[in-house]
């Protein structure tokens, strides 16, 4: 039998393979952005995503990394945010921290190992530091605040159940409406 034959075969299934292993982008490479292209009123960048609790503490570190969730809920922050500042003021958002509502369960069955389990035991949280700035560049608020949401399954909008971070942004909005009220029609 000439194994040279099996040689293209066996490098196709390799790659495929390895494709499957790693779906996506990886949030934690070295190459990976950490803040948005600069844009409007209100720019948004986050600490090393490999400090985050979402990752420390996740029981699939590998899933957690992923995609690009981060990426979407600093796009979301940007957008919502942009909504509710003066004319002419900017802001500076950074997160911090993040650990997504929900949790990665190792112990549950091998088929349930890449499922992130949604309880009350597991709200989201998130660090973000901010800063104010009016149009002459002023500094009008700024500060640093822990969100937390242990009600968020309770607080969930409905008709977001197809979101993948419907109870981030949900965070998200319950925080801004709190640190910055609405200042041009929007809610």
């Amino acid at each position: 039998m000439n194994r040279s034959r099996f040689a293209p075969l066996l490098l196709c299934a390799t790659l495929a393979l390895a494709a499957c292993a790693s779906p996506g982008t990886n949030m934690l490479s070295a190459d990976a952005p950490r803040a948005l292209p600069e844009q409007g009123p209100v720019s948004v960048s986050w600490a090393d995503p490999a400090t985050f609790s979402e990752f420390r503490n996740s029981g699939n570190r590998q899933a957690s990394a992923q995609g690009a969730w981060l990426q979407d809920l600093a796009e979301y922050m940007r957008r919502q945010t942009a909504r509710r500042l003066p004319p002419g003021d900017t802001l500076q958002l950074t997160i911090l921290d993040v650990q997504r509502a929900g949790q990665y369960e190792p112990w549950r069955d091998i088929r349930m190992q890449d499922t992130r389990v949604v309880r009350d035991l597991y709200p989201p949280r998130m660090t973000v530091r901010f800063r104010q700035l009016d149009a002459n560049g002023q500094v009008v608020a700024e500060g640093e605040r822990k969100l937390v949401d242990p009600a968020f399954l309770l607080n969930t909008p409905p008709g977001s159940d197809s979101d993948p971070l419907r109870y981030e942004k949900g965070l998200v909005d319950s925080w801004l409406r709190r640190e910055f009220p609405a200042t041009r029609g929007a809610g």
